[in-house]
């Protein structure tokens, strides 16, 4: 069966053979970028289409997982066709950094995103954010049966109700804030204990989780909370049988992922470049993101000072695992240790 991401993606490609505004052509003047956009494709659809109708430059976009995105520019090096990199999570942009591959962003551009959300070394810029949670089926657990701690999903008592995305890369940064809070031999112990008690429940994105537990198929799961507001968005609040809740306040399960951007190092086309990347963190660009209808994104927006018009759970009252980016890191650790415990 197809997902609904690949509908999406499918849909896609099928409208930019139709329309210029998806093509590489180039605008007035010849100006046009390549956009690698491991984001959802409905919210990249929604700001290109709104940054080419103000500047007048085209954007090619390159949608995959970031992780595939990621592996592809390193691939690439300096002949990489991408201008700019759009993410989900910081980690792939770190690595990016570390491999000295991006190019510094504007002071002008990061000044509108909290420091705190930004590369460390101003070579990317913070867009949105997320906050993990748990989805739950109350038919089959309720609240009260739910862990407070996500050390507690290594509990026996949820042996076979526990459903997991392990290759999302949304899973990286509770993987880190675990190992960080408790170390690596212990965070192994609980990914092989997790793994034990999610059995045939491993899916191969949050998407998936959602529906598996909307439909019943299993207790609960971890997502970030959007995908709960995107699935009720998609198949109405009539059909939606599942809830979310949150981890105990600074639970090291209960972290913020902060999706991000850059400029390519190796861009051609670095002035166009960084006024994208610049608009991404505009309050046109962040007022798409914080109205579901006009993007479907349900994240939170975190620059030029817009807040989210979705009904959900205040940004500023979220109590997060204190983790920063820097910390967050690449996310390596966290895939040697997943892949030790047998879940890549």
């Amino acid at each position: 069966m197809v997902s609904r991401r690949a509908a999406v993606i499918a849909a896609l490609a099928i409208g930019c053979g139709l329309l210029t505004g998806c093509g590489a052509a180039g605008g007035p003047g010849g100006q046009s970028l390549t956009l690698y956009s491991g984001q959802h494709v409905q919210t990249t659809d929604s700001l290109v289409a709104a940054f080419e109708k103000k500047t007048g430059i085209t954007v090619s976009i390159r949608s995959d997982d970031e992780d595939t995105l990621a592996d592809q520019i390193v691939t690439e090096g300096s002949h990489s066709p991408a201008d700019v990199y759009y993410t989900e999570n910081s980690p792939p942009l770190e690595q990016l950094q570390a491999d000295r591959l991006l190019a510094p962003v504007a002071a002008s551009t990061l000044a509108r995103s909290p420091a705190r959300f930004n590369s460390p070394h101003g070579d990317w810029v913070g867009v949105s954010a997320r906050v993990s949670v748990l989805i739950y089926n109350p038919a089959l657990i309720t609240a009260s049966q739910l862990p407070a701690a996500v050390s507690q999903l290594a509990e026996s008592r949820y042996r076979g109700r526990l459903a997991l995305a392990p290759q999302e890369t949304d899973f990286q940064p509770i993987v880190t804030a675990y190992a960080r809070a408790y170390g690596t031999t212990a965070a192994l112990a609980w990914l092989r204990a997790i793994k034990a008690n999610a059995g045939s429940h491993v899916y191969p994105d949050s998407e998936t989780i959602a529906d598996e537990v909307n439909r019943g198929a299993v207790a609960f799961g971890i997502v970030n909370q959007y995908y709960w507001y995107r699935l009720r968005a998609e198949i109405g609040a009539g059909n939606v049988h599942s809830g979310i809740a949150y981890f105990a306040p600074h639970d090291p399960g209960y972290v913020i992922d902060v999706s991000g951007a850059a400029v390519l190092k190796s861009s051609a086309h670095q002035a166009a470049a960084q006024r994208f990347v610049a608009f991404l963190v505009s309050r046109q660009a962040q007022s798409i993101i914080a109205n579901p209808k006009k993007s479907i994104s349900f994240e939170y927006p975190i620059a030029s000072g817009v807040t989210t018009l979705a009904s959900e759970k205040p940004f500023d009252q979220l109590q997060p695992y204190p983790i920063t980016v820097a910390e967050l890191g690449t996310g390596t650790t966290a895939i040697s240790l997943m892949r030790e415990a047998g879940l890549l």
